[in-house]
């Protein structure tokens, strides 16, 4: 019998991969916070494919606690298989004249979660992430209200990562924009030998059925920081923007490659 399987690991049955195929469904709570900093270290992280966005030092810290599931919906009666979070930061950029935006770091705490990840391009490394939690009773959550605070955090390896406090004071007319256009990542995964890459692509990520709550904006405050692998200081908040908290969710079925890099360049 041969061996089977959308991911390793293979099996006879395929079941044992650590991602099922798509489509993969999602619905999840965001916690997000805009700001701006210094244009040219967001330059930076930007491969030649894009240009700077037209403001050029804004970021979104967004933190997401999401369920996920393939098409059967199998997942959610299991739910170690279907929930996970995560932080990441998200830049602004231009791709052929048009508005797009980059996911330039990524913490995420379940390893079907990160594999599923680096098949769409994103940068995922697993870390802890937790967030507020609203329910529906009682004094132990906040309300979406005026006044209410929902606070995150991110560690990795042993190390703070992020910290985040949002106090709603509003709907939101706008909503977040920096993460807003159409993410442009890169798929990059080594070569057997050598170093040059065996896949090193900007793709676009998609999605349809997308579905979004009411969004609440308030005043929101951040820290990145400085004990990490990363250079997080390099784009750390120069000038706090808003802060937005609200649920989402939509379907993925892969995503749209639209240049190749430049594989000379990895080394």
């Amino acid at each position: 019998m041969s061996l089977r399987g959308y991911t390793a690991p293979l099996s006879p049955d395929g079941r044992a991969g650590i991602v099922p195929p798509p489509p993969w469904h999602y619905s999840g709570d965001f916690l997000i916070a805009e700001y701006r900093t210094d244009p040219d270290t967001v330059t930076a992280l930007l491969p030649d494919e894009l240009e700077p966005a037209e403001d050029p030092g804004a970021v979104a810290a967004i933190f997401a606690d999401w369920q996920s599931c393939s098409e059967d919906l199998r997942e959610l009666v299991d739910p170690i298989q279907s929930q996970y979070r995560e932080f990441f930061l998200v830049v602004g950029a231009r791709f052929q004249g048009q508005p797009v935006s980059r996911c330039v770091y990524i913490w995420v705490d379940k390893d079907f979660a990160m594999y599923r990840g680096w098949i769409q391009g994103f940068p995922k490394k697993l870390g802890s992430i937790h967030m507020t939690r609203p329910f529906a009773a009682g004094k132990a959550a906040p309300k979406l209200e005026p006044g209410a605070r929902f606070g995150a955090t991110c560690s990795a390896n042993d190390r703070q990562i992020a910290r985040l406090v949002v106090t709603l004071e509003h709907l939101s007319e706008t909503g977040p924009t920096v993460n807003d256009p159409p993410m442009h990542n890169t798929r990059h995964f080594p070569a057997a030998a050598g170093t040059r890459p065996a896949v090193f692509e900007l793709v676009r990520a998609g999605g349809r059925d997308r579905e979004v709550s009411a969004i609440w904006e308030g005043s929101a405050e951040l820290r990145l920081f400085d004990d990490t692998l990363e250079d997080l200081q390099a784009i750390a908040p120069r000038e706090m923007l808003r802060g937005y908290r609200f649920s989402f969710g939509y379907t993925v079925d892969g995503v749209e490659v639209v240049a190749q890099h430049d594989r000379e360049t990895t080394s």
